[in-house]
């Protein structure tokens, strides 16, 4: 059975504007700014596409919840960039939305996939998330589906010929931890990894464009009843600036001063 490649991956407000907390809790004006596909996710389908690549026969799906008006204006975009499958859900997303929730919605879609072989599956996303910022959505799917090894702010996977990988994982200090594995299946939350966005392909997009339509319109609706949850209090971090003008300093003093400062 081929490599099957599935990227989870959230649409997120274009940061054109300040986003302010609004009763809801919600975004205020959320809804006017057009939608990008998450930084994050959009790392982890570019790596995809690319291994997909090098893998003979191997198949990358691009599993995303969202509004479906949403999500077809950021497929019109990020169509062009990479070729995947798409699995759509209608339903709501963004940083108010539970996680254990929304990954048991991800986590049905993917298992409805025809002829997803889980044995070969190497599951991708973002280790981090421009909506809610924990990463947490990606690692309940793995273990809704069973899968255990699981690997969190990768940069790089080195496939071998005979399916064993290694995955460089960042850690403190500028270093990778390598891990070896023998085969999928893995779960992998990707940082930045190593490839710069891929150039607009009008081939490719229209392509995707034949099965990104019909995905879209047999979009299955949800609703995320966020059983539990509640929301106290919603602010924009505050700015705090402290500035004090002086005069013939020594260096070492100043140097002393900022790490004092650090420390407190």
């Amino acid at each position: 059975m081929a490599l099957q490649i599935v990227v989870c991956g959230s649409i997120v407000p274009d940061p054109l504007q300040t986003l302010e907390p609004a009763p809801g809790p919600a975004l205020k004006n959320e809804m006017m700014l057009p939608a990008v596909l998450d930084p994050w996710a959009g790392h982890a389908l570019f790596e995809a596409a690319n291994l997909a690549k090098k893998v003979a026969g191997a198949k990358v799906y691009l599993v995303s919840l969202g509004p479906k008006a949403k999500l077809q204006q950021v497929m019109m975009s990020i169509g062009q960039k990479a070729a995947f499958e798409l699995v759509a859900v209608d339903g709501p997303c963004g940083g108010f939305t539970d996680a254990a929730e929304t990954a048991a919605v991800l986590a049905e879609a993917i298992e409805a996939v025809p002829g997803l072989d889980k044995s070969n599956l190497l599951l991708f996303g973002g280790w981090q998330s421009a909506s809610r910022g924990t990463g947490a959505v990606l690692q309940m799917i793995g273990e809704i589906l069973g899968i255990t090894d699981q690997f969190q702010g990768v940069d790089r996977l080195a496939m071998a010929d005979d399916g064993s990988f290694e995955v460089f994982e960042r850690v403190e200090g500028g270093g990778y931890l390598v891990s070896s594995c023998q085969s999928t299946p893995a779960v992998l939350g990707w940082a930045t990894g190593e490839l710069s966005e891929p150039p607009n392909n009008p081939q490719v997009g229209m392509q995707n464009m034949r099965l990104i339509m019909p995905a879209l319109q047999k979009a299955k609706p949800v609703k995320l009843a966020s059983e539990g949850l509640e929301f106290l209090s919603v602010e924009l971090p505050k700015q705090k600036r402290e500035t004090r003008i002086v005069k013939d300093t020594p260096v070492d003093d100043i140097a002393r001063e900022i790490v004092d400062w650090i420390r407190g």
